[in-house]
C-alpha cells in the first residue's frame, strides 16, 4: 500500500485516478481547490484518507495546502494533475499574487508544492502532447513582453512542467520524476469529441504512481503515446537548474538536495 496524492482529483482525469488507487488498495489523499469541491471531492470518493483543499492560483494557498499534507507524513507519490488551460484567452489573466494564472497552477503550484513537502518516493507532472509547442524564455515564461497567445502560452506551461519533472529528476536521483502525456481526453478541459477515455489517461497516472516493473521505475523521462520528444535544448542541465532557480526566485521556496541520499528506487 503506497501513501499517494492527487491534485485536482474533485473531478476529470484526477477523480478517476484516485479512484483507481483506492480501488487498488492505497491510501489516498484528494485535493481540491474550495470548500464545494472538496465536499464533491469526499462524497464521489468515499474510501479516500482524506480531503487537502488548497487554491493553487495561490502562493499563500499552496502553501497552507503543503503545511495540510504534512499530516499525512512522507508521501510516497504525488501525482500533479491539477492544472487550467486558458487557450482562447485574448489577454493575460493575473491572480492575486500578480502572476500569468496558467504559469502560476501548472507550473509554479507543482514546484512550490513539491519544494515545500517531505521529499516523495515518486512524482509524476502531467503535461501534455501540446508541449511540443511551448516556447521557453527564462527572461518572460509569463508572457510579460512577448504578444499573448493563450495556445502558445498553455504549451509553454505544459513543456515548462516536463523540464520540472526532469530537472527534480536531477536534482532528486533518489525520487523517480517523470512527466506524462496523458493524451486528449474526454474532460470537461478536453470536450466530449476527445478520443481518449479519462479511465485510460488515469491509468496510465496510476502505473507512474505505484507501478513496478523496468517501465515504470525509471526516472527524467516523458512518457507519451506521440512520437515527439524534447530535444537537448530544452533539457540543456544549465537551463534546467535555471528553471528552478527562476521558481525559488518567485516562490522565496528553494528545492532542497536529496533527503534520501541513494539512487532511486
Amino acid at each position: 500500500m503506497r501513501t499517494v496524492l492527487v491534485t485536482g482529483s474533485a473531478d476529470g482525469i484526477g477523480r478517476h485516478a484516485a479512484a483507481q488507487l483506492i480501488a487498488g488498495g492505497h491510501r489516498v489523499i484528494v485535493h481540491a481547490r474550495n470548500e464545494d469541491r472538496a465536499a464533491d471531492a469526499k462524497a464521489a470518493l468515499p474510501g479516500a484518507a482524506g480531503v487537502a483543499v488548497g487554491d493553487l492560483s495561490s502562493l499563500a494557498g499552496t502553501t497552507a495546502l503543503a503545511g495540510s499534507l504534512r499530516a499525512y507524513g512522507r508521501l510516497d507519490a504525488v501525482v500533479h494533475n491539477a492544472g487550467i488551460a486558458r487557450l482562447d484567452s485574448s489577454e493575460r489573466e493575473l491572480t492575486g499574487d500578480g502572476l500569468e494564472s496558467m504559469f502560476q497552477v501548472n507550473v509554479l503550484a507543482p514546484y512550490l508544492l513539491t519544494a515545500l513537502l517531505p521529499q516523495p518516493g515518486r512524482l509524476v507532472f502531467v503535461s501534455s502532447a501540446m508541449a511540443a509547442g511551448g516556447a521557453v524564455d527564462l527572461a518572460d515564461l509569463q508572457f510579460d513582453r512577448r504578444p499573448w497567445n493563450g495556445f502558445t502560452a498553455y504549451s509553454t506551461t505544459k513543456l515548462l512542467d516536463l523540464m520540472l519533472a526532469v530537472a527534480i529528476a536531477r536534482r532528486w536521483p533518489s525520487t523517480l520524476s517523470n512527466a506524462l502525456d496523458p493524451g486528449w481526453v474526454r474532460t470537461k478541459m478536453g470536450g466530449d469529441t476527445a478520443p481518449a477515455d479519462p479511465e485510460d489517461a488515469a491509468r496510465a497516472e496510476v502505473r507512474l504512481a505505484t507501478g513496478t516493473g523496468p517501465g515504470v521505475q525509471v526516472t527524467g523521462r516523458y512518457f507519451t503515446d506521440r512520437d515527439w520528444q524534447p530535444d537537448g535544448t530544452v533539457l540543456d542541465p544549465a537551463l534546467l537548474e535555471a528553471l528552478l532557480a527562476h521558481c525559488a526566485d518567485l516562490t522565496g521556496v528553494q528545492l532542497p538536495g536529496d533527503e534520501q541520499g541513494g539512487p532511486a528506487a
